[in-house]
């Protein structure tokens, strides 16, 4: 049965920042918070993602930042919260995959993964969270990998600050929930996204799927209706976890 997104939770009086929304996962984020009713407040370093929010409607805005940045970051942050007035939900989904063996794997690669999907990461909800804490409200859903809980070959720095995310999470949710905000990380498989089928093609995808108990890959709209779930009213008591949508991969 083809999967068709049913945008049926309100989000209209909830402001949402996206990172890395310019393509992929983020951008089917963006546009299903945005048939949702939400205003989206969207993060990408690419250009692009000023007119992919103003195509997405005229509430929307898109800002150019590098997320690893703290000065960036505050900047941008500042930015939004100026325009918007508050922030109800954060969706840290920007991130980055360099692959190479562990043992040739070059530190200032490693480095730059950890400082966007890990630093990034922490940067972007350590300025919001005030907001939203002093409001006594708020979501925050970090976008982590099954790689965060298995070992995936060639993906030794990936791994390393997916798990990051997870711990980090983990914190968060301890820290932050008694003071009405949640924190939840998404560990997906592979996604069907330009950059996933072009780094799981061929042969290694055709093994991929195979090993996945469903036998297939994830869709991003399936991504994105997990987050709008964590995100939503109906979630309130869902703190700390870590959704893995995988098809059953990890129980292997």
């Amino acid at each position: 049965m083809p999967f068709k997104p049913n945008a049926s939770y309100d989000f209209s009086d909830a402001v949402v920042v996206i990172t890395g929304a310019a393509a992929g996962i983020g951008q089917q984020v963006a546009e299903q918070f945005a048939a949702a009713g939400a205003t989206l407040a969207l993060i990408d370093r690419s250009e692009s993602i000023v007119d992919i929010a103003s195509n997405l409607g005229a509430v929307h805005r898109g800002w150019i930042a590098d997320i690893s940045d703290p000065e960036s970051v505050a900047t941008t942050a500042n930015k939004i919260l100026s325009q918007f007035g508050h922030v109800d939900i954060l969706v840290n989904n920007a991130g980055i995959g360099p692959l190479a063996p562990a043992e040739d794997f070059p530190l200032e690669t490693w480095d730059k993964t950890m400082a966007v999907n890990l630093r990034g990461a922490f940067l972007v909800a350590r300025a919001f969270a005030p907001n939203m804490l002093a409001r006594g409200q708020g979501r925050i859903v970090n976008l982590a990998s099954q790689a965060a809980v298995i070992g995936i070959e060639g993906h030794v720095a990936y791994c390393a600050s997916k798990a990051g995310v997870i711990g980090m999470t983990n914190c968060m949710a301890l820290e932050w929930g008694p003071r009405g905000v949640t924190v939840n990380a998404i560990s997906p498989t592979v996604v069907e996204t330009e950059l996933g089928l072009t780094g799981w093609a061929g042969e290694k995808g055709e093994r991929a799927r195979a090993a996945i108990p469903t036998r297939r890959f994830a869709k991003p709209a399936e991504i994105a209706c997990a987050i709008m779930y964590v995100a939503s009213r109906e979630a309130a008591m869902v703190n700390g976890a870590n959704l893995l949508i995988d098809g059953g991969y990890t129980i292997i």
